[in-house]
Protein backbone atom coordinates (compact mmCIF):
# COMPACT_ATOMS: atom_id res chain seq x y z
CA UNK A 1 0.00 0.00 0.00
CA UNK A 2 1.32 3.41 -1.01
CA UNK A 3 0.73 6.19 1.74
CA UNK A 4 0.61 10.07 0.66
CA UNK A 5 4.24 10.63 2.58
CA UNK A 6 5.51 8.39 0.08
CA UNK A 7 4.22 10.09 -2.87
CA UNK A 8 7.09 13.29 -2.94
CA UNK A 9 10.37 14.75 -1.60
CA UNK A 10 10.53 17.87 -0.19
CA UNK A 11 12.72 20.70 -1.16
CA UNK A 12 14.85 22.40 1.66
CA UNK A 13 12.91 24.70 3.58
CA UNK A 14 14.64 28.02 3.11
CA UNK A 15 13.40 27.71 -0.24
CA UNK A 16 9.92 27.93 0.69
CA UNK A 17 8.31 31.60 -0.28
CA UNK A 18 6.64 33.13 2.59
CA UNK A 19 3.00 32.84 2.73
CA UNK A 20 0.70 36.06 2.06
CA UNK A 21 -1.14 36.62 4.70
CA UNK A 22 -4.46 37.34 3.16
CA UNK A 23 -4.19 34.72 0.94
CA UNK A 24 -6.25 30.81 1.86
CA UNK A 25 -4.40 28.49 2.44
CA UNK A 26 -6.38 25.83 -0.10
CA UNK A 27 -8.42 26.59 -2.89
CA UNK A 28 -10.52 23.87 -4.06
CA UNK A 29 -12.73 24.59 -7.50
CA UNK A 30 -14.91 22.32 -9.32
CA UNK A 31 -12.93 19.17 -8.19
CA UNK A 32 -14.43 15.99 -9.14
CA UNK A 33 -13.75 12.78 -9.37
CA UNK A 34 -15.10 9.38 -11.35
CA UNK A 35 -14.58 6.07 -11.89
CA UNK A 36 -16.36 5.11 -14.68
CA UNK A 37 -19.45 6.30 -14.49
CA UNK A 38 -19.62 6.48 -10.90
CA UNK A 39 -18.83 9.73 -9.16
CA UNK A 40 -16.85 9.88 -6.18
CA UNK A 41 -17.13 13.13 -5.91
CA UNK A 42 -18.71 15.85 -8.01
CA UNK A 43 -18.42 19.92 -8.15
CA UNK A 44 -16.98 19.68 -4.60
CA UNK A 45 -15.45 23.71 -4.10
CA UNK A 46 -14.47 25.19 -0.91
CA UNK A 47 -11.46 26.96 1.20
CA UNK A 48 -9.19 27.00 3.89
CA UNK A 49 -7.64 30.16 5.47
CA UNK A 50 -4.91 30.49 7.33
CA UNK A 51 -5.42 30.02 11.10
CA UNK A 52 -8.33 28.22 10.40
CA UNK A 53 -9.44 24.57 10.95
CA UNK A 54 -12.16 23.19 8.52
CA UNK A 55 -13.97 20.46 9.37
CA UNK A 56 -15.14 17.64 6.00
CA UNK A 57 -17.67 15.87 7.29
CA UNK A 58 -20.08 13.13 5.66
CA UNK A 59 -21.04 9.35 6.65
CA UNK A 60 -18.99 6.42 5.16
CA UNK A 61 -18.74 7.17 1.17
CA UNK A 62 -19.29 10.40 0.93
CA UNK A 63 -16.01 11.45 -0.79
CA UNK A 64 -14.37 12.45 2.03
CA UNK A 65 -11.35 10.16 2.12
CA UNK A 66 -11.34 10.42 -1.98
CA UNK A 67 -10.95 14.32 -1.80
CA UNK A 68 -8.55 14.05 0.63
CA UNK A 69 -6.37 11.93 -1.44
CA UNK A 70 -6.56 14.30 -4.19
CA UNK A 71 -5.72 17.52 -2.64
CA UNK A 72 -2.72 14.93 -1.39
CA UNK A 73 -1.76 14.36 -4.95
CA UNK A 74 -2.25 10.96 -4.40
CA UNK A 75 -5.36 10.82 -6.75
CA UNK A 76 -5.73 12.72 -9.67
CA UNK A 77 -8.75 14.84 -10.53
CA UNK A 78 -11.20 14.54 -13.08
CA UNK A 79 -12.31 17.83 -13.60
CA UNK A 80 -11.74 20.87 -11.13
CA UNK A 81 -8.17 22.34 -9.60
CA UNK A 82 -6.63 22.17 -6.53
CA UNK A 83 -4.01 25.63 -5.11
CA UNK A 84 -2.13 25.19 -2.36
CA UNK A 85 -0.64 28.29 -0.89
CA UNK A 86 -1.23 29.29 -5.05
CA UNK A 87 0.43 26.65 -6.47
CA UNK A 88 -1.46 24.28 -8.68
CA UNK A 89 -1.05 20.80 -7.48
CA UNK A 90 -1.29 18.98 -11.05
CA UNK A 91 0.88 21.50 -12.48
CA UNK A 92 3.32 22.47 -9.76
CA UNK A 93 3.36 19.64 -7.77
CA UNK A 94 6.60 19.86 -5.98
CA UNK A 95 5.93 22.95 -5.07
CA UNK A 96 2.45 22.18 -3.78
CA UNK A 97 3.25 19.58 -1.78
CA UNK A 98 6.57 20.42 -0.43
CA UNK A 99 4.00 23.01 2.28
CA UNK A 100 2.17 20.04 2.71
CA UNK A 101 1.25 17.08 5.00
CA UNK A 102 -0.74 14.70 6.28
CA UNK A 103 -2.03 12.48 9.33
CA UNK A 104 -3.92 9.52 10.16
CA UNK A 105 -5.01 6.55 12.07
CA UNK A 106 -4.29 4.20 9.11
CA UNK A 107 -1.02 5.71 8.33
CA UNK A 108 1.34 4.70 11.33
CA UNK A 109 5.03 5.09 11.07
CA UNK A 110 7.38 2.27 11.31
CA UNK A 111 6.98 0.07 14.07
CA UNK A 112 10.54 -1.29 14.00
CA UNK A 113 11.88 2.25 14.20
CA UNK A 114 11.86 4.91 17.32
CA UNK A 115 10.39 8.01 17.73
CA UNK A 116 13.64 9.88 16.98
CA UNK A 117 14.73 7.24 14.12
CA UNK A 118 11.41 7.92 12.44
CA UNK A 119 11.38 11.37 13.04
CA UNK A 120 14.88 11.89 11.56
CA UNK A 121 14.21 9.12 8.51
CA UNK A 122 11.19 11.62 7.76
CA UNK A 123 13.07 14.94 7.94
CA UNK A 124 15.76 13.55 5.58
CA UNK A 125 12.72 12.53 2.95
CA UNK A 126 11.46 16.14 3.42
CA UNK A 127 14.75 17.42 3.47
CA UNK A 128 14.43 19.42 6.53
CA UNK A 129 17.18 21.75 6.99
CA UNK A 130 18.75 22.31 10.74
CA UNK A 131 16.94 18.63 11.13
CA UNK A 132 18.50 17.72 14.49
CA UNK A 133 17.73 20.89 16.16
CA UNK A 134 13.92 20.69 14.73
CA UNK A 135 13.42 17.48 15.65
CA UNK A 136 14.54 18.13 19.23
CA UNK A 137 11.70 20.72 18.97
CA UNK A 138 9.18 18.21 18.06
CA UNK A 139 9.98 15.87 20.63
CA UNK A 140 9.32 18.37 23.55
CA UNK A 141 6.84 19.83 22.16
CA UNK A 142 4.42 16.75 21.54
CA UNK A 143 5.82 15.54 24.75
CA UNK A 144 8.07 12.65 23.40
CA UNK A 145 11.09 13.03 25.50
CA UNK A 146 10.50 10.16 27.49
CA UNK A 147 10.03 8.21 24.24
CA UNK A 148 12.83 9.11 22.54
CA UNK A 149 14.52 6.32 22.05
CA UNK A 150 11.96 3.84 21.98
CA UNK A 151 10.47 1.84 19.43
CA UNK A 152 6.85 3.29 17.76
CA UNK A 153 5.72 0.02 17.78
CA UNK A 154 5.54 -0.59 21.63
CA UNK A 155 3.65 3.11 22.14
CA UNK A 156 0.28 3.41 23.39
CA UNK A 157 -2.33 5.17 20.40
CA UNK A 158 -1.97 8.27 22.52
CA UNK A 159 1.76 8.27 21.83
CA UNK A 160 1.81 7.11 18.44
CA UNK A 161 -0.55 9.80 17.10
CA UNK A 162 1.63 12.49 19.17
CA UNK A 163 4.71 11.02 17.03
CA UNK A 164 2.37 10.73 13.60
CA UNK A 165 1.55 14.93 14.28
CA UNK A 166 5.73 15.19 14.96
CA UNK A 167 6.22 13.79 12.05
CA UNK A 168 3.47 15.98 10.35
CA UNK A 169 4.88 19.22 11.36
CA UNK A 170 8.75 18.32 10.46
CA UNK A 171 8.29 20.41 7.31
CA UNK A 172 5.92 23.40 8.89
CA UNK A 173 3.47 22.72 6.45
CA UNK A 174 1.15 25.62 5.72
CA UNK A 175 -1.79 23.13 4.83
CA UNK A 176 -1.98 20.10 7.66
CA UNK A 177 -4.56 17.56 6.24
CA UNK A 178 -6.14 15.20 9.75
CA UNK A 179 -7.84 12.41 8.83
CA UNK A 180 -9.56 10.98 11.74
CA UNK A 181 -6.72 12.65 14.08
CA UNK A 182 -8.27 11.13 17.83
CA UNK A 183 -9.88 8.04 16.64
CA UNK A 184 -9.45 5.15 19.40
CA UNK A 185 -8.09 7.41 22.35
CA UNK A 186 -9.21 7.47 25.14
CA UNK A 187 -11.24 10.96 26.21
CA UNK A 188 -8.14 12.16 28.51
CA UNK A 189 -5.81 11.54 25.57
CA UNK A 190 -8.16 12.85 22.83
CA UNK A 191 -8.40 16.27 24.37
CA UNK A 192 -4.68 17.13 24.74
CA UNK A 193 -4.35 16.46 20.70
CA UNK A 194 -6.65 18.75 20.44
CA UNK A 195 -5.28 21.01 22.29
CA UNK A 196 -1.99 20.62 20.61
CA UNK A 197 -4.22 20.97 17.22
CA UNK A 198 -6.02 23.49 18.23
CA UNK A 199 -2.67 25.23 19.32
CA UNK A 200 -0.98 24.89 15.72
CA UNK A 201 -3.54 26.54 14.03
CA UNK A 202 -3.80 29.48 16.09
CA UNK A 203 0.30 30.18 16.37
CA UNK A 204 1.14 28.82 13.11
CA UNK A 205 0.75 30.26 9.62
CA UNK A 206 -1.18 28.01 7.74
CA UNK A 207 -4.57 26.06 8.18
CA UNK A 208 -5.67 22.79 8.70
CA UNK A 209 -8.36 20.11 6.97
CA UNK A 210 -10.03 17.89 9.33
CA UNK A 211 -11.98 14.88 9.16
CA UNK A 212 -13.84 13.23 12.37
CA UNK A 213 -17.02 10.97 12.92
CA UNK A 214 -16.91 12.83 16.49
CA UNK A 215 -19.57 15.65 16.36
CA UNK A 216 -18.63 17.35 19.63
CA UNK A 217 -15.00 17.02 19.32
CA UNK A 218 -15.75 19.15 15.74
CA UNK A 219 -18.29 21.47 17.51
CA UNK A 220 -15.08 22.05 19.67
CA UNK A 221 -12.12 22.41 17.13
CA UNK A 222 -13.48 23.45 13.90
CA UNK A 223 -13.89 27.31 13.07
CA UNK A 224 -16.52 25.83 9.90
CA UNK A 225 -17.83 22.78 8.82
CA UNK A 226 -18.41 21.02 5.06
CA UNK A 227 -21.13 18.66 5.10
CA UNK A 228 -20.45 16.02 2.12
CA UNK A 229 -23.06 13.85 1.22
CA UNK A 230 -22.76 11.18 -2.08
CA UNK A 231 -20.04 13.71 -3.47
CA UNK A 232 -21.31 16.92 -3.00
CA UNK A 233 -21.16 19.35 -0.46
CA UNK A 234 -24.91 19.85 1.07
CA UNK A 235 -24.11 22.61 3.61
CA UNK A 236 -21.34 24.78 5.20
CA UNK A 237 -21.36 27.15 7.87
CA UNK A 238 -20.43 27.25 11.45
CA UNK A 239 -21.09 24.22 13.44
CA UNK A 240 -22.15 26.17 16.37
CA UNK A 241 -24.70 27.55 14.38
CA UNK A 242 -25.58 25.40 11.33
CA UNK A 243 -27.79 23.26 13.20
CA UNK A 244 -30.36 25.19 14.67
CA UNK A 245 -30.47 26.78 11.07
CA UNK A 246 -31.81 23.50 10.11
CA UNK A 247 -33.54 22.51 12.54
CA UNK A 248 -31.54 20.48 14.91
CA UNK A 249 -30.71 20.88 18.39
CA UNK A 250 -26.95 19.30 17.67
CA UNK A 251 -24.47 18.53 15.20
CA UNK A 252 -24.92 14.80 15.50
CA UNK A 253 -28.33 15.16 15.05
CA UNK A 254 -28.03 17.32 11.71
CA UNK A 255 -25.66 14.56 11.03
CA UNK A 256 -27.64 11.75 11.92
CA UNK A 257 -30.42 13.70 9.59
CA UNK A 258 -28.10 13.52 6.61
CA UNK A 259 -26.51 10.43 6.98
CA UNK A 260 -30.07 8.94 6.93
CA UNK A 261 -31.05 10.93 3.57
CA UNK A 262 -27.63 9.93 2.47
CA UNK A 263 -28.34 6.00 3.13
CA UNK A 264 -32.10 6.82 1.52
CA UNK A 265 -30.72 8.32 -1.78
CA UNK A 266 -28.30 5.18 -2.17
CA UNK A 267 -30.74 3.10 -1.53
CA UNK A 268 -33.08 4.33 -4.11
CA UNK A 269 -30.67 4.69 -6.94
CA UNK A 270 -30.42 1.00 -6.32
CA UNK A 271 -33.70 0.13 -7.31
Amino acid sequence: MRFPWQAWRLSPLSKLVNPKPSSPVLQVSGLGKRYGERAAVSDVSFEVGRNEIVGLLGPNGAGKTTTLNMVLGVLEPSAGRILIEGFDVQRQRRKALERTNFAAVYAPLPGNLTVYENLRFFGLLYAVRNLARRIETLIEQFDLVRFRDTRCGVLSSGEQTRVCLAKAMLNMPQLLLLDEPTASLDPATARDIRAQIKAIATHGSGGILWTSHNMLEVQEVCDRVLFLSRGRILLQGDPRTLPQQHGEATLDDLFVKLAHANAAQNAEGTE
